[in-house]
């Protein structure tokens, strides 16, 4: 804010006296002692923001007592509340009041200074009031300790009539280079349909990147190979074995093999159910049969290839130890049979625990439920010892996946009665295995995750 008059220097700070001000209207008067130093230009006063009339005499407060001699310079700045219309809220006038002290000369090398306002209208201003949330103090200080403060009082502005808003005017934006008009968004990132490809490598990872498969096939792998180098090392210490052929005994290895397998196959589908991955899934792969079908993929293939290598290094050290110790000759048949064969068996043995996981969508629920499956019928037949119950006891005997096994190696158990024969045991699992399977399909496509 600029004053109407600009403060005089500080007489303490020039080492001078300081000299008395004339008051306005008074003539001027020859000073009693040398001048003081040059001082700054007056500066003009700008010009009001606003005209208003000036305000009656009548009207103002009396003036303050003029500050003492020790203090020249020094100006009050009272903010009193303009006489302005009602339209004109906000607005306040300020007056400039100076001790009544003769004027100094200005020295003769200066300009002459600004001649002052008439009396009437002299250091009176009119300035307008921005809104503000309170009254906020302002202090300014000059030379002296006290000289300039000053209080300005705001007073609300009264609001603005509200005004229709002004629509923005938007300059027509540039057609988009590349579809044509209508055509809808295309994205800039090249994108394939989705395809069982696609499932298959998110399978791949999954069961390849979780430790229950490296434990459940490696521990598999042990078993069939360490007991059957077991076996084989303690009929190897007889005279003959007979017309037993010297591939049968990998069975008693990948009996317990299997107990390793079926829980990985429940795992693929039950734990996704169980750490709420199954969500993620479906929601990358909408298509619930693509995804249960590349689950059964990746699992079967991994399952037939790791059992394959496993019962042919079986098959190849039964034979060496045992060859000479057996009158059954070991036909191209009966290798395929012993390898091959018995590896799809277990593999669609696992997918038959696969389904089962997706029915029951619980690990150990359904862990338990295929041990059962494998062990209940062999285990129930051993108490069915009256005659009466023989005909069910032949059939559960036979029927039994210990038998079936032990089919698939070309042989069987000799008490067992009936049962399957040659490459029936295989047709048997991969046809209640397909039933499974349909049954987790239709299933998972009815109710939510």
């Amino acid at each position: 804010m600029t004053s109407p008059q600009q403060p005089q220097p500080d007489p303490a700070a020039n080492g001078t006296e300081a000299q008395p001000q004339p008051a306005p209207g008074t003539p001027p008067q020859a000073p009693a002692a040398p001048p003081m130093p040059p001082a700054a230009p007056a500066v003009p006063q700008a010009p009001p923001t606003q005209a208003a009339p000036p305000a009656p005499p009548a009207q103002q407060p009396a003036p303050e007592q003029p500050a003492p001699a020790a203090e020249a310079g020094t100006m009050m700045l009272q903010a009193q509340q303009a006489p302005a219309p009602a339209g004109e809220a906000g607005t306040m006038m300020l007056q400039a009041q100076t001790p009544g002290q003769p004027p100094q000369p200005a020295p003769a090398d200066r300009p002459a200074p600004a001649p002052a306002a008439p009396p009437r209208e002299a250091g009176t201003m009119m300035l307008q009031a921005q809104p503000m949330p309170e009254p906020q103090p302002l202090a300014a200080h000059g030379p002296g300790k006290d000289a300039g403060t000053m209080m300005l009082q705001a007073q609300p502005q009264a609001p603005a009539p509200a005004q229709a808003p002004q629509p923005y005017a938007q300059a027509p934006a540039a057609p988009p280079a590349g579809p044509a008009p209508g055509a809808g968004y295309v994205s800039p990132i090249p994108a394939s349909p989705t395809h069982l490809g696609h499932a298959l490598a998110s399978e791949w990872t999954k069961i390849r990147s979780v430790r229950s498969t490296i434990w459940t096939l490696g521990v598999m792998a042990v078993l069939v190979l360490g007991i059957g180098a077991l076996v084989a090392t303690a009929v190897s210490t007889n005279e003959s074995i007979g017309a037993t052929p010297p591939l049968f005994f990998g069975f008693f290895g990948m009996l317990l093999g299997i107990l390793c397998v079926l829980p990985l196959g429940v795992l693929v589908v039950s734990s996704e159910y169980g750490t709420g991955m199954i969500r993620t899934t479906l929601t990358a792969c909408p298509a619930r049969g693509r995804v249960l079908a590349a689950k059964a993929l990746v699992f079967f293939g991994l399952t037939f290839v790791v059992t394959t290598v496993v019962t042919g290094l079986v098959a190849i050290m039964d034979n060496a130890l045992l060859g000479d110790l057996s009158r059954a000759e070991v036909t191209g048949a009966e290798w395929l049979k012993s390898t091959v064969g018995v590896s799809l068996y277990v593999s669609f043995l696992g997918l038959l625990a696969l389904a089962v996981g997706s029915l029951i969508r619980h690990s150990a629920g359904a862990i338990t439920i295929m041990i059962g499956v494998v062990l209940l019928p062999f285990v129930l037949s051993m108490f069915m010892l009256t005659d009466s119950l023989s005909d069910l006891r032949n059939f559960l005997l036979g029927y039994s996946i210990p038998n079936q096994i032990t089919v698939m190696y070309g042989s069987k158990f000799p008490f067992v009665d009936g049962g399957p024969a040659g490459w029936e045991p295989l047709w048997i699992v991969m046809g209640i295995a397909a039933l499974a399977l349909g049954g987790a399909y239709a299933v998972m496509r009815q109710r939510d995750v």
